[in-house]
């Protein structure tokens, strides 16, 4: 045993045959050899060194074995090139007998992707003893055989091949027997019993022969099988063939039952030592006798099984003659059958590499895919032909070696047109009948960041009614991108350009994931109509696009403001006025006119006067549309000399909003109201004598509201600098008309608050944007009711800020007796 695996040593060579074929990059095909039954992790070869790598190549690279289905025999060691055993190698189970034993192998090398042949061939060892199907075989010789007539023995059994097959066959010592070998090539050594000398059944009726096959190695392996000859008389002539070789072709494919060849042979003898049967011979593989069949009688050979030429081109059979003696004599004769190939095997196509993800930028002539065909048919046959069956951006570009493919880009890709191909491969062979085969791969386009985000319209128009709350949402904008993933994120923002209106724009806040905008504050129509301001929705690409839009939002009015009666004036907290006229006034004549406007614009805003009957009304007649007050008749002795008139003024808003007033008519004499203008003038002379004491007065008091007017202001700054939810700022009314502050402004937090004095000019009053003499308290503690009346007394209003005659400033909702009707209001 030591003496073989020295043998082997010295038999395990390395040795390298390379051929390197240029085919869209490097692709070669190496060969080592390695003896079966090494250990596991025996070192091949150096692929990095045979292919001229660094050691580091070939982990940077990915190089890799493709071994298909089957569990690859050898494996590479990407950290130092060797290609080592993988597994147990047995060379009989890789390849049975035969030889050389070759197993191919494909590698791949990627980034860039290289394709390499790799060649493994198995050597084979003696690792199998000559076996024999039996243990003992028996023989029956007629004692006329003449010297020299052969009897065809069992051969033994060798795995292996080569000089380890059976190489003799030696017969223990016989003067009558000698053995005779006949080979048939493919290692099949062919043992006959050979006769020396005739035999005499009479001297010796048995013969008991040992038979060993031995074959080639050192020390060489045997085994043997016991003959036993039993020596019968009479029939001394064999059957003869009447031809010396029988050699046919025939198509693969051929249906059951055909005839492949009949043979015929003849016996000399008469009787039943003359007449010949036909059988297989002994020795004819179990395989062939699935595929073929002899009728005993007339000698035809049918096929029985399924022909491949794929499978094996050529079979030879042996047919043995026999006649009917009691010792029969036999001839063997071989027929060889070729097999002839036919179009019967559809292409395959193997997919070697492929990257299933392309990016939608790649250039022109990118390799997505390698493939490789085959077709089992030969010559014309396997001929391939390969292509891709629909209108795709991908091409077949045909390499150096036969039969190989690289699947590359022929145009330009865009994912948003189409994300994915289902690229569709044909193989084709070119023989008839035509064969083919399709196989399907599924490209997907990668996205890369192309496109803008886009906004759903531009520009915006929205429009917002007033009196908002205040956090709520208003609108939202919306922009699409068509790239996916991070590159079509969307995220919004508004533009806050230095030239915009910084304190609106304040006040406006976008939500970046959803567009959502909200106001962070109440708008109010009267103060503000319009505005627009610039959004941008960047996308989450690298780098990022982005997209603007404009956004312009009107406000809308709402009936929010109560009409507010000009005159008569206001007193606590009542609209009253008093009026004389002659009694001798003629119809038609004008009495008052009750003066009002609301801060709303549109229907909101135009007033509607109405005259509601608190006495007599048919006296007098009120204009709806500009309240003109006039007599309807002349007045009698019998009229009433004081007459009350209430007057309803309503906006025309969907919740209507009104206010009232009363005027009161008193009807004088004429001679009484000459009196009254006489009176007048003596009272402008007493007015005159007065003036000193007056303006002394005047002066006087104007003083100390100064004083306490400074004394508020100071009070009012400590207590709003205490409390920040009470903190104020003040906002004067631009229509302010110089002479006394008809309204004051303040906020609290988020809320607005305004106090309207009862005195103003006609001009302010009926502006856009007055208040309509409203104001809201800043206690958060206040009545939930949209519009609070409180009643004060001894009260004035000097140039824009209220001061007290007495009492207390009016710091809450308490309140002293002020002489000035006031209304107070929520705005916010």
């Amino acid at each position: 045993m030591e003496q073989r695996r020295c043998g082997c040593r010295r038999e395990r060579r390395w040795w390298l045959a390379f051929v390197l074929i240029l085919c869209n990059g490097a692709r070669a095909q190496l060969r080592y050899s390695i003896s079966e039954e090494v250990e596991k992790g025996t070192a091949v070869g150096n692929i990095a060194k045979d292919l001229g790598l660094d050691k580091g190549a070939l982990q940077g690279r990915g190089y890799r074995i493709v071994a298909g289905s089957a569990e690859p025999i050898v494996e590479v060691n990407r950290d130092d090139g060797i290609l080592y055993v993988a597994r147990r190698i047995d060379r009989e189970e890789a390849c049975e007998r035969s030889s050389p034993c070759v197993v191919n192998l494909k590698s791949v090398l990627e980034h860039p992707l290289e394709v390499h042949y790799v060649a493994v061939e198995i050597l084979d060892i003696n690792d199998h003893s000559p076996v024999f199907l039996e243990k003992e075989k028996r023989f029956e010789i007629s004692e006329s055989a003449t010297p020299g007539a052969r009897f065809q023995l069992q051969g033994a059994r060798d795995p292996d091949v080569g000089q380890f097959s059976i190489q003799q066959y030696k017969l223990g010592q016989s003067e009558y027997f000698r053995v005779e070998v006949k080979d048939r090539g493919e290692d099949r050594k062919v043992p006959f019993l050979v006769l020396l000398k005739r035999l005499d059944r009479e001297t010796k009726g048995r013969h008991r022969l040992r038979l060993t096959a031995v074959d080639g190695g050192k020390p060489p392996k045997s085994g043997s099988i016991d003959i036993v000859v039993d020596v019968l008389d009479v029939n001394d002539n064999s059957p003869v063939f009447d031809k010396e070789l029988y050699s046919v072709s025939l198509e693969e494919n051929v249906p059951a039952g055909t005839v492949v060849v009949q043979v015929n042979a003849t016996d000399s003898d008469q009787g039943a030592n003359g007449e010949v049967v036909y059988s297989l011979g002994k020795e004819v593989d179990s395989k062939v006798l699935r595929l073929f069949s002899i009728d005993p009688k007339t000698g035809a050979v049918r096929v029985t099984g399924h022909l491949d030429f794929e499978e094996s081109q050529s079979y030879v059979i042996d047919i043995q003659a026999s006649d009917k003696g009691n010792a029969p004599l036999t001839t063997d004769k071989s027929v060889l059958i070729t097999i002839v190939d036919v179009n019967d095997n559809a292409p395959e196509i193997e997919v070697t590499s492929f990257s299933n993800a392309i990016k939608e930028d790649a250039k022109i002539g990118t390799t997505v895919a390698l493939i490789s065909v085959s077709d089992l048919d030969s010559g014309m046959n396997g001929k391939v032909l390969c292509s891709i069956k629909h209108d795709v951006p991908l091409t077949l570009s045909p390499s150096l070696q036969e039969n190989m493919y690289a699947v590359v880009t022929k145009s330009r890709l865009d994912r948003e047109h189409v994300s994915q191909y289902e690229v569709t491969i044909t193989a084709k062979d070119t023989n008839e009948p035509v064969f083919s085969t399709e196989k399907t791969i599924t490209v997907v386009v990668s996205d890369v960041n192309d496109n803008n985000p886009e906004f759903s319209s531009s520009p915006y128009t929205f429009y917002i009614a007033e009196n908002n709350v205040p956090g709520a949402s208003v609108f939202s904008v919306k922009a699409s991108d068509q790239d996916e993933g991070d590159n079509a994120l969307i995220s919004y923002q508004i533009i806050r350009e230095a030239s915009a209106d910084t304190k609106l724009l304040s006040f406006i806040n976008i939500n970046p994931e959803t567009g959502e905008v909200t106001a962070l504050k109440s708008f109010d129509f009267e103060a503000l109509k319009s505005f627009q301001f610039q959004v941008s929705a960047t996308d989450g690409g690298s780098p990022p696009l982005s997209g603007n839009v404009t956004v312009k939002v009107f406000i809308l009015d709402r009936n929010d403001n109560a009409p507010v009666i000009l005159y008569p004036l206001s007193s606590n907290g009542s609209a009253r006025g008093a009026e004389e006229i002659p009694r001798n006034a003629k119809a038609g004549d004008s009495v008052t006119k009750v003066r009002a406007y609301d801060a709303d614009t549109g229907y909101n805003g135009w007033l509607l006067f109405s005259l509601r009957p608190l006495g007599e009304r048919a006296l007098f007649s009120l204009d709806r549309y500009t309240g003109q007050i006039r007599t309807l008749r002349p007045f009698t002795e019998t009229d009433e000399a004081e007459h009350r008139l209430l007057v309803l003024v309503k906006d025309n808003g969907d919740v209507s909003l009104s206010a009232t007033a009363t005027v009161t008519v008193k009807l004088a004499e004429p001679k009484e109201a000459l009196a009254a203008s006489d009176h007048a003038g003596s009272a402008a002379e007493a007015d005159g004598r007065e003036d000193r004491v007056t303006f002394y007065l005047a002066l006087t008091l104007g003083s100390v509201s100064l004083l306490l007017v400074i004394a508020v202001v100071v009070l009012i700054a400590m207590r709003c600098s205490k409390s920040a939810e009470y903190t104020s700022k003040y906002l004067q009314d631009a229509h302010y008309d110089g002479t006394l502050c008809h309204s004051i402004q303040y906020r609290s937090g988020d809320k607005r608050y305004m106090l309207v004095g009862p005195r103003m000019s006609v001009a302010s009053a009926g502006a856009p944007g007055s208040h309509a003499g409203t104001l809201v308290l800043p206690d958060a503690r206040r009545a939930a009711a949209g519009e609070v009346r409180q009643t004060f007394s001894n009260c004035s209003i000097f140039n824009g800020c209220v001061s007290l005659q007495r009492g207390f400033l009016w710091t809450s909702i308490k309140y002293r007796k002020i002489d000035a009707h006031y209304r107070m209001m929520l705005l916010e």
